[in-house]
């Protein structure tokens, strides 16, 4: 987000420069900055600022969820379709935001673009043009650096336990995302670093709410009945993870609740519940980092197990 800003700000100054150009014609200034003397040249129309516009583009494409990359030319030598610093953005659609020159070089970046964002791993790769059917016989070097949206952590409630998982969740890479129907228990005193705070019916939100592979939802409303409704209205999400708070006892008749409405046993033996793993006591922070923990397993593919060596396993390994 704070990359985004910046970009964003960048541009701003660009578009002030390109309409007020002609307050720039100074010798002086222009002499002896030669970054203003670039601005002042581009303004005029003599060359355009593809790059900030590029890489604007693709940030705010992974604010939406959309997973991109960027292509730079960090190295060319020879004959080349484009020279160092062109850059072209590659979406996990293979659609392309500007480019390196078109033609095989292009395929080939936009093939290697693509390996990257599915493995989530940026790279750099030497390209010689002629493997790639080209005459021309240079070679370029490019940088890909992946732009992967964070997954999202969705907080359905606002109260104790909510505000624990929301100020432990910050020290994780998760966008963190709060239903409430209470103005009280929902605004920027007490959430101040959530990416949203959605106001209203929670199970109506819940419907409207795009949720996807990446989203993990933790129910903890402030009661039986509002959790029984935000759990049917996520029920068939796309989401890698829902979790509802409760005993034993509890999640037992919530889940008898939803046999008499139709939810078969495979729709409802996807859902965590009791929640968290068996590590916490009855305070909201224990409670929110056994949450935490089991969505991290989860997240990760993880078992959830200890780590500690069996010595006797250990040494009977090393005879």
């Amino acid at each position: 987000m704070v990359i985004l800003q910046q970009v964003l700000f960048i541009d701003y100054i660009w578009q002030e420069l390109k309409l007020s150009y002609l307050k720039l014609k100074s010798c002086y200034l222009l002499g002896k900055n030669p970054i203003l003397a670039k601005l002042f040249y581009i303004a005029k129309g003599g060359e355009k600022m593809p790059e900030i516009s590029v890489l604007k583009n693709i940030l705010e494409l992974v604010e939406k969820g959309i997973n991109s990359a960027l292509v730079t030319i960090t190295k060319s030598e020879g004959s080349t379709p484009r020279v160092t610093g062109a850059q072209m953005g590659v979406l996990e659609d293979g659609s392309i935001i500007g480019t390196i020159g078109g033609g095989a070089l292009e395929k080939k970046a936009i093939e290697l673009a693509l390996k990257s964002i599915k493995a989530n791993r940026s790279m750099s790769v030497n390209i010689p043009l002629e493997d790639e059917g080209m005459v021309c016989g240079g070679e370029v070097d490019i940088f890909i650096q992946v732009f992967s949206s964070r997954p999202e952590l969705l907080i359905i409630g606002g109260g104790h336990v909510s505000l624990a998982l929301y100020q432990i969740a910050n020290f994780l890479n998760f966008d963190i995302v709060i239903f409430e129907d209470r103005e009280e228990f929902l605004n920027r005193e007490r959430f101040p670093l959530a990416k949203k705070l959605i106001l209203g019916l929670v199970d109506d939100s819940l419907r409207k709410y795009d949720i996807n592979e990446d989203s993990y939802i933790v129910i903890v409303t402030r009661g039986h009945k509002y959790d029984g409704e935000a759990l049917e209205a996520v029920m068939d999400s796309k989401a890698k993870y829902i979790g509802v708070i409760g005993s034993k006892r509890k999640v037992l008749s919530m889940f008898n609740n939803l046999r008499e409405k139709g939810i078969d046993e495979e729709r409802l033996s996807k859902i965590y519940s009791p929640i968290g793993l068996d590590i916490a006591d009855n305070t909201p922070e224990e409670i929110a980092i056994s949450i935490l923990a089991e969505i991290l397993a989860v997240k990760n593919n993880k078992t959830g197990l200890h780590m500690k060596l069996d010595i006797d396993s250990y040494k009977e390994q090393g005879k």
